[in-house]
């Protein structure tokens, strides 16, 4: 009987934070041909007090044509996904990056080709908001490949330790060394042990219930997710300078968490907003969070 996909359903369907679920209902009536799905993510879910925080959240449309139209918008989202954009209601406020359900499938298996999206709907999340049973299932079913992917991938690199905590341990660090971070050393080995317990009884489950196969050469997977990993984080950073109201200046931000710069947008960069970001990109690579 499987015993993982009763975990990822029960975690999803969690109670979350009221405010939390009214900005998620608020922002799929954003998209009202196209909205099939609200994920709220990150830091956030463990905080009692939403004000003045950044609250994350996935929106996944049926797909970008229905969410754009013929706009530009959706041939990137579609080549380089996903669009981020910002999003305010009630007095919070939040990022949202936007997937086809196709896309938000394919990017949580084996099948993907960085680690962005089944790095974190391997921890928690909730479905806050799903058009219909079927766009709930189909959320569910997605998140629910997200873990068996690091799992997968983990085993073949640690050394011989198999429990479940070890698992997730090596496939959180080595998911940190795939994409641009800001946070130090060590917050990957945080994640599992703020909640043990829970990583524990998912790490079990999906064993119990099997992984996906392995790869002949899991190094190499790991080595080019890093290499690509890293470059997809710029090329994302600097399509939000136009996707991202006040791109520029949320380009900047980044480049500043990341690298430990103190970068202020100059008038004309604000002007000319893909030429600004790439003058902006190489002070990544100067801080060494490129390698």
């Amino acid at each position: 009987m499987p015993q993982f996909l009763p975990l990822v359903t029960a975690e999803l369907s969690a109670p979350a934070d009221p405010r939390a679920a009214a900005m998620a209902g608020a922002l799929a009536a954003q998209y009202p041909q196209a909205a099939r799905a609200v994920l709220f993510y990150g830091s956030c879910l463990r905080e009692a007090n939403l004000d003045g925080l950044m609250l994350d959240f996935y929106l996944i449309v049926s797909d970008y044509p229905a969410a754009y139209g013929k706009s530009w918008l959706a041939r990137a989202n579609r080549l380089i996904p996903p669009n981020v954009f910002p999003f305010e209601h009630q007095g919070l406020i939040a990022k949202y990056a936007v997937l086809s359900e196709a896309d938000f499938a394919r990017l949580n298996s084996m099948e993907a080709d960085n680690v962005s999206v089944w790095a974190r709907f391997a921890q928690p999340s909730r479905l806050l908001w799903a058009a219909d049973d079927l766009a709930r299932q189909r959320a569910i079913a997605a998140v629910a490949q997200a873990a068996p992917t690091l799992l997968t991938l983990a085993k073949p690199m640690a050394a011989g330790q198999g429990d479940a905590l070890s698992l997730w341990k090596t496939g959180f660090t080595l998911t940190y060394n795939a994409e641009l971070r800001a946070e130090k050393t060590g917050r990957s080995l945080s994640i599992v042990d703020a909640d043990p317990d829970r990583y524990r009884r998912f790490g079990e489950a999906a064993l119990a219930d099997g992984l996906p196969p392995s790869l002949p050469d899991t190094p190499a997977r790991w080595r080019a997710l890093q290499r690509r990993g890293k470059r997809l984080s710029v090329i994302r950073l600097a399509k939000a300078s136009f996707t991202y109201a006040g791109g520029i200046d949320y380009l900047a931000w980044k480049i500043n968490r990341h690298a430990g710069t103190a970068i202020t947008i100059k008038p004309w960069q604000r002007r000319w907003p893909l030429l600004g970001a790439v003058t902006l990109l190489p002070r990544l690579f100067r801080g060494g969070a490129i390698r």
